[in-house]
């Protein structure tokens, strides 16, 4: 996959950001505290796990081309992944 510029980084993390605090955030249980929540932001769609490889999976086998963004649940994300289907940009 070649390299993600800058810009297209912070508009996922924004639009992955919007989805979170619309959709994530309102359905929140105390004990998903500190778990990893993974976003297919262009879907409004999400895994929520304490192990974040098992929300990726779970999210990737319902969405195999989804991109994707990787946070923690609460006040800081953890960290960032992009994904793309082989074959798309």
């Amino acid at each position: 996959m070649p390299p993600t510029s800058d810009a297209v980084l912070a508009e996922d993390q924004r639009r992955a950001e919007e989805v979170y605090d619309r959709v994530i955030r309102p359905a929140l249980r105390p004990e998903d505290d500190g778990k990893f929540v993974v976003v297919a932001f262009e879907a409004d769609d999400y895994e929520i796990d304490a192990d974040d490889n098992s929300a990726i999976r779970r999210l990737k086998a319902r969405r195999p081309e989804a991109r994707l963004w990787l946070m923690r649940t609460g006040p800081q994300a953890a960290c960032r992944i992009r994904g793309v289907a082989p074959g798309r940009s």
